[in-house]
């Protein structure tokens, strides 16, 4: 008897599992799936745009080779470097050609190209580190349109209301303070913390009125950073005028 009662849960069992699989969203199964050959199809597209020396699109292809997580090539480190320098990205080429260099060593196809754009990029990447107008990326750079460089905000204390001092929160304001003697009678003794006044210089300001904070927008750095790919020359004159605009429009919100 307990034989066939363990039969008849296995096939139950069996029956449970034949009807899941059945109810299963078969859609949802298939995009699970890797989709096989895509990185590859993504790839050659990427070579058909650098050959018509289109990279901005090369560079959208391998951008998303990258972003689904599908199996890169080997040597494609190295076309996107190649890619990028293209663009004026020498900060982004020059790690993807280090990279390239690293995964592959001196059997790599593209090394003695790798090492050529390597050395290419040496000039740029120098520029780059001595410009004023620009990051550590190459990306232009202003003056942070929000605290005007200082890399703080200046508002009114949160703590004393801008008002300087603070109630005294050992005597709560009172000025005394009460203790009980040896015989358990109360003595009044005048608050060593705030010497009598019930209040005392607010410590968030320190009696200034005013609460420093680090501004959020360029998140205390003083400058903020565009797409656009620095030139390394000061702006013209109309562009600083612009920015100015783009200031005054922000202050107002």
């Amino acid at each position: 008897m307990v034989q066939k009662s363990n039969h008849s849960i296995s096939f139950r069992l069996l029956y449970l599992c034949i009807i899941l699989f059945l109810t299963l969203d078969l859609d949802a199964i298939a995009q699970v799936r890797p989709a096989l050959g895509g990185a590859s199809r993504l790839y050659s597209n990427a070579l058909q745009e650098m050959e018509n020396k289109n990279y901005e699109q090369a560079n959208t292809y391998f951008r998303q080779i990258i972003e689904s997580g599908l199996p890169i090539a080997p040597e494609m480190p190295y076309h996107f470097a190649l890619t990028l320098y293209e663009l004026g990205q020498y900060d982004n080429s020059l790690n993807f050609v280090k990279r390239y260099l690293q995964i592959n060593g001196r059997n790599a196809e593209n090394y003695n190209a790798a090492k050529s754009l390597e050395q290419k990029l040496e000039a740029p990447i120098k520029a780059i580190l001595e410009c004023n107008y620009c990051n550590q990326q190459g990306y232009r750079i202003y003056e942070c349109s929000t605290c005007d460089g200082e890399k703080e905000l200046h508002q009114d204390c949160s703590l004393c209301k801008a008002r300087g001092m603070v109630g005294c929160n050992q005597c709560f304001g009172k000025g005394i303070v009460t203790k009980r003697n040896v015989f358990n009678l109360v003595e009044y003794h005048e608050c060593d913390k705030c010497g009598g006044d019930g209040k005392h210089t607010c410590p968030t300001c320190d009696g200034s009125l005013k609460e420093f904070t680090t501004c959020r927008t360029c998140q205390g750095t003083g400058m903020e950073t565009t797409e656009s790919i620095c030139n390394h020359e000061a702006a013209p004159r109309h562009m600083s005028m612009a920015f100015e605009r783009i200031k005054a429009l922000h202050a107002k919100h």
